[in-house]
């Protein structure tokens, strides 16, 4: 039985305004090649409403560090009210996207110690319990470290994507957008926490 340690839960990245959906995928996937990291896609959605184009892309990359330690990011991407629009920049026209971007991150480590050892159900259990309590084997805690980093790189260098498209059009998002896209995702999470002491 494997063990799963979430290391990294519901990192997000929200961006409005314009951006080239081509560019970010191509970035997401070279992002995740540069650390190691095989692409492997778990959900994919679109919609067209009147709004625009609504798409959804779950990414569950993994990266095995021995045959016993898998390393996994899930990178969940909501795109919204996605459209179309020319924008003229240094007197030449391009074509953009334009709309919402939430991409949301989950990191964790995956660890099957009971085949690595071939223990038996007590000491597999205990073999748990020293680990996450009392001493962290060093090679997986220096797993544990390298999710990290490798998570914050790409979170970073997204960040980084999304900005230079500011710089480049030589604006930034307007207050008004930023206070509706937050006032929408607290009720969303209102929403879930309501439903989930339902439960």
């Amino acid at each position: 039985m494997a063990e799963k340690n979430l290391v990294i839960n519901n990192r997000e990245i929200t961006y409005i305004g314009i951006f080239r959906v081509d560019d970010l995928f191509t970035t997401i996937n070279k992002l995740l090649k540069e650390k190691g990291y095989s692409k492997n896609e778990k959900k994919s959605e679109e919609t067209v409403t009147e709004k625009g184009r609504k798409i959804y892309l779950e990414l569950r990359p993994k990266k095995s560090k021995t045959n016993y330690v898998d390393l996994t990011i899930k990178i969940k991407i909501y795109l919204d009210n996605i459209t179309e629009t020319v924008e003229t920049i240094d007197s030449e026209k391009r074509m953009f996207q334009k709309g919402n971007v939430r991409i949301v991150f989950d990191s964790w480590s995956e660890t099957d110690h009971e085949h690595r050892w071939g223990m038996k159900a007590n000491v597999f259990f205990w073999k748990g319990i020293i680990n996450k309590y009392i001493y962290k084997m060093p090679l997986e805690n220096n797993f544990t470290d390298e999710l990290v980093q490798d998570t914050a790189y790409i979170y970073a260098k997204l960040k980084t994507f999304f900005n230079s498209y500011k710089i480049e059009m030589k604006t930034f998002v307007k207050e008004e957008d930023i206070k509706k896209t937050m006032e929408e995702e607290v009720k969303k999470k209102i929403k879930m926490d309501v439903d989930e002491n339902k439960k």
